[in-house]
């Protein structure tokens, strides 16, 4: 048989992997995602700045903390309402009105822990409606992906850019407040998070890119239409996998805390979390370039399950040394696996309902995180240490096995 002519093994040929460059030169990508990761920045500077303000305006860490639940509870468990909302009415008409009374209760709360004597009921009021009304920037930002990037491949490191950016900023914000407490009073932070969100969604909301996307779901899906709900095929596995990450890197905190404390070397702690991060920036850059032959939600419960066994045996580390090496061996499971739930969800999602399938994901791992924190400190001091890495270890491993041996039904 005759060889195939020149022109057609040329066409045969795969076509390159997008790369990331690609992902930034979308139209109206940059600004969106620039725009987005500033709005960002304010959730990495308001937690710490609410806490240490209540804590200057009231001198109690007693009101400090039980008003700081209250502003982790509505803003972690409200998410999928407020991006219930983005997707009925859009995002411009939605994001403006949400930031407008989320800044304004930051304000206030400012000038009433500008001095001490501030009242701890008002400020728990205000704190927890703050929290509910928090800007959903994230979901917005990965759905608005979802929309410049349709194509499977260049969707996957658009999210994997993304969920590396949102790491660095975040872990970029207590650093911001720890310089603005040491140059003005602590309320200083909560006016700069107000600054923050407030620039930030609204330079997202003006981007060409979401005027596009709100001209092509008004289009779409006329006022008055009832939007459909999100297919549920896939969905469970991301929330069930995002929630048992949230679970782990909840205690990890601590347990490094508690490792190096052990050990005379407090100040180590530090390492060992930055070695946790520039693992899972390894990973996550590393998993978005490659062209995976195997499905989203078929990797999601091997991505879970490396990560459990990771952290498992990080816990036998003999010192400092080996467990910063591990915690970078863990980093490297962390974004990926996050990075695939978002992955995995949006392939479910319909075009209304992008902003709240992510929104599902986003409160599964951070209510997983909040849960990990509280019952790893509960542990400490009770249980041998390399134990309660396995205990930590547990959700994730349990994750994978739910989700590969419960298969998604069949949709209908």
């Amino acid at each position: 048989m005759a060889d195939e002519p020149a022109f057609v093994r040329a066409d045969a040929r795969p076509a390159p992997v997008p790369s990331y460059a690609a992902v930034l030169r979308i139209p109206g990508a940059r600004r969106a995602f620039g725009a987005a990761l500033v709005g960002r920045l304010s959730y990495g500077t308001v937690a710490l700045s609410l806490l240490l303000a209540v804590k200057a305006g009231t001198g109690s860490y007693a009101v400090a903390g039980t008003v700081m639940a209250l502003f982790g509870a509505t803003s972690v468990f409200l998410s999928p309402a407020r991006a219930a909302l983005v997707d009925r009415y859009g995002l411009r008409r939605a994001l403006p009105p949400m930031v407008a009374v989320y800044a304004t209760l930051l304000v206030g709360i400012a000038a009433a822990t500008w001095r001490p004597g501030a009242s701890g009921v008002w400020l728990g009021a205000a704190v927890a409606a703050a929290g509910a009304c928090t800007p959903p920037v994230g979901p917005v930002m990965r759905a608005l992906w979802s929309e410049l990037a349709p194509d499977r491949e260049l969707l996957q490191r658009a999210y994997s850019l993304d969920g590396v950016a949102e790491e660095i900023v975040l872990a970029f914000g207590p650093l911001l407040v720890g310089v603005l407490v040491g140059l003005a009073p602590a309320a200083t932070g909560v006016l700069v998070s107000a600054g923050l969100i407030s620039v930030g969604t609204l330079a997202l909301v003006s981007s060409p890119a979401v005027g596009r996307s709100a001209a092509r779901a008004e289009a779409a899906v006329p006022d008055g239409v009832r939007h459909p709900a999100p297919a549920r095929t896939g969905l469970w596995r991301a929330v069930v996998a995002a929630a048992g990450v949230g679970l782990c890197l909840g205690g990890i905190d601590l347990l490094a805390v508690a490792f190096a404390d052990r050990r005379g070397h407090a100040a180590a702690v530090a390492w060992i979390l930055a070695a946790l991060s520039i693992g899972s920036a390894v990973g996550g850059l590393t998993y978005g370039a490659i062209r995976w032959r195997v499905a989203a939600d078929r990797r999601l419960p091997l991505l879970a399950l490396g990560l459990g066994l990771s952290l498992a045996a990080a816990g036998l580390s003999p010192n400092l040394y080996v467990l910063a090496a591990a915690a970078a061996v863990t980093g490297l499971f962390v974004a990926p696996t996050i990075t695939t739930a978002y992955l995995s969800a949006d392939a479910c999602a319909t075009a209304n309902t992008r902003t709240r399938v992510g929104a599902w994901v986003n409160t599964a791992l951070n209510a997983g995180a909040s849960t990990g924190t509280a019952t790893t400190g509960l542990l400490i001091g009770r249980v041998p240490l390399p134990l309660i890495f396995a205990v930590a270890a547990l959700p994730t491993l349990f994750a994978a096995a739910t989700i590969t041996i419960r298969p998604a039904p069949p949709e209908s």
